[in-house]
């Protein structure tokens, strides 16, 4: 069966809008736990102005401290030039960077219409010039919150102009959470004829309830790569209403019980999301720490016994 590779962004994409900073300690702690998993990538923290995102404020902090595994990639989140020198100054092993397809939320996210961002982005390709490898990220590939549908032949547009970059990758996110399986089975088939080079990655949010199964239709499509947050954590602060990622362990957990090869410490991952609520100060979203793998029996009740018996 196919080997599916998944990255973790708890780390960043969840713990960027919770509402108490979560100590650098507990931080590093969970990144080297997680990096015990059989993680592809785990998006570790941003470079990102501490004053835009104060809850990352350690990001040198905890790039410095963690335990890197072999196999493993360490990445971070990359939004401007001065990012791109700090992610180099900490030896990140790949550099996230971040815009919009849609106009309206690329202003409302990063203050600047989405020309603009490609401008700047380009201007960190080419200073990074090779060195790392880079990753882009495509928000609101799936809908915007308050444009509404955004054309594949937009995403698609974007597409080209950052591979003819020579960028590595491209995760096309559903940042809002209003994909469907039929959409994502097109988008998935369409980017992958037209650009077979590229190291495609989805990031599906469960905002209507529908992340798995947007999963499912891209690992049918032939998508091999995936974000995931442990618990479901993160959402985007300006998309109303969205709330969190795809819990890392529900989709792992459902690909594995479908016979696919994830490389995954399953049990670990599990009882990391378990642990996670004491870590945030409350619960959080993921369903298999909650109700335990399906291949965890439970005894019978003691009468069942006496039933038995008597018949």
């Amino acid at each position: 069966m196919t080997r599916i590779y998944f990255n973790d962004v708890v780390t960043r994409d969840g713990f960027q809008i919770e509402p108490n900073f979560i100590p650098t300690d507990d931080k590093v702690k969970l990144i080297d736990e997680l990096s015990d998993c059989g993680f592809a990538k785990i998006e570790v923290t941003s470079f990102t102005s501490p004053k835009a995102i104060p809850m990352l404020r350690d990001a040198e902090e905890v790039m410095g401290r963690i335990r890197r595994v072999p196999g493993v990639e360490y990445t971070v989140l990359v939004p401007n030039l001065r990012g791109a020198e700090r992610a180099f100054e900490s030896k990140a092993d790949e550099f996230n960077l971040v815009m919009s397809t849609s106009e309206t939320h690329n202003l409302a996210n990063l203050r600047m219409g989405r020309e603009k961002s490609f401008a700047g982005l380009t201007e960190v390709i080419q200073y990074v010039d090779s060195r790392t490898p880079i990753n882009v990220s495509l928000s609101t590939s799936f809908g915007c919150p308050i444009e509404g549908e955004v054309p594949q032949a937009v995403i698609e547009g974007f597409v080209q102009r950052f591979a003819d970059l020579g960028i590595r990758g491209i995760t096309i996110c559903d940042t809002t959470g209003m994909a469907n399986p039929d959409q994502v089975k097109k988008m998935c088939d369409a980017l992958q004829q037209q650009f077979p080079d590229l190291q495609l990655t989805l990031h599906f949010h469960n905002t209507r309830g529908m992340g798995l199964a947007n999963i499912l239709a891209a690992v049918q499509s032939g998508i091999v790569r995936f974000d995931g947050s442990l618990g479901g954590l993160g959402g985007c602060p300006y998309a109303p209403g969205a709330s969190g990622n795809v819990s890392s362990e529900d989709a792992i957990h459902m690909l594995d019980a479908m016979g696919y090869d994830t490389g995954m410490n399953i049990p670990k991952l599990i009882q990391l999301a378990k642990e996670l609520p004491v870590i945030v100060g409350h619960e959080v979203p993921g369903q298999v720490a909650k109700a335990g793998s399906t291949y965890t029996l439970h005894s019978e009740p003691s009468y069942v016994e006496e039933l038995r018996r008597a018949q």
